[in-house]
């Protein structure tokens, strides 16, 4: 909707009824103090500095200095913001919810015990040094180059959909979260039948290799942001069992703890990413 000579409340007008109408987000666009009513009566306002000053580009969400600028801003870095945001939100969830249910099936199995699996450092650990850097890398992610964006504008308009962030992807996140969390109680106390005292170490270090891998199975091309971050995390983790020997028994660490570990960890892991590779297989994304 284009708006010239109107009066600054009929602009900020235009934009609520806009709003309550068809029941969509809006951005308003100006350059001029006049538009000051308009910018900050939508969800998003964008102001443009001009030769009538700043007032917009002050009173607005984002400023940009020429208004060709604007496809960049929405073609771009608004659909990157969705599409990251979306993603991020939704994995942080799914870590704390995984350590949730490990938990809770690690209560069940020992007869409803009142005793928390990790204590102290590692739950400490786990939220900070273990997994914040590879989870938040996902920011760097891109799907498509910024030429591409640029050429085919119905990659913004899917988006519209919002099939990034619904009930239905927070259901599959869910369901991710408890599957995982099972298997990887589960198969320990299978896997490690004469070592309840070590399942601490056992059950820790697959979930810390399966954060690690659940990264990579969200980003569409990993970059090397990702990848440093990563083989620091898991450095300091080797680093922390070799220097907290009392929530970790160095002597239980042998080449047959590894290859139970590892498959711990893929049958948590893999069967969830092949089923994901399979699905884009036969139906691709735009």
């Amino acid at each position: 909707v284009c708006v010239c000579r109107c009066s600054p409340t009929q602009k900020a007008l235009i934009v609520r009824k806009i709003n309550h109408y068809t029941k969509k987000r809006t951005a308003a666009v100006g350059d001029g103090g006049n538009d000051v009513g308009m910018i900050i009566e939508a969800n998003v306002g964008i102001g443009i500095v001009g030769k009538e000053g700043k007032q917009a580009s002050l009173a607005s969400d984002f400023s940009i200095n020429e208004f060709k600028f604007l496809r960049r801003l929405l073609l771009w870095h608004g659909r990157l913001s969705y599409k990251r945001s979306a993603v991020l939100s939704q994995f942080i969830i799914h870590r704390g919810l995984i350590i949730s249910i490990i938990q809770v099936i690690f209560s069940i199995i020992f007869y409803f015990v009142a005793i928390p699996i990790y204590n102290g450092l590692l739950m400490l650990g786990y939220s900070t040094i273990y997994t914040n850097l590879p989870v938040f890398s996902l920011v760097f992610d891109q799907d498509v180059n910024v030429s591409a964006v640029m050429k085919f504008p119905p990659l913004y308009k899917t988006l519209q959909k919002g099939r990034s962030l619904s009930t239905k992807t927070f259901l599959i996140w869910l369901w991710k979260s408890i599957f995982q969390g099972c298997v990887i109680m589960l198969a320990s106390v299978i896997f490690f039948k004469e070592s309840f005292t070590n399942i601490v170490t056992i059950t820790f270090s697959a979930l810390i290799i399966i954060e690690l891998l659940n990264v990579y199975s969200e980003v569409n091309k990993p970059n090397w942001k990702m990848i440093v971050s990563s083989v620091f995390t898991f450095v300091v983790y080797i680093l922390s069992i070799a220097l907290l020997r009392s929530y970790f028994d160095i002597s239980y660490i042998t080449w047959q703890f590894v290859l139970k570990v590892t498959a711990i960890t893929l049958l948590s892991w893999l069967p969830l990413h092949v089923a994901k590779w399979i699905i884009m297989k036969i139906d691709p994304t735009e």
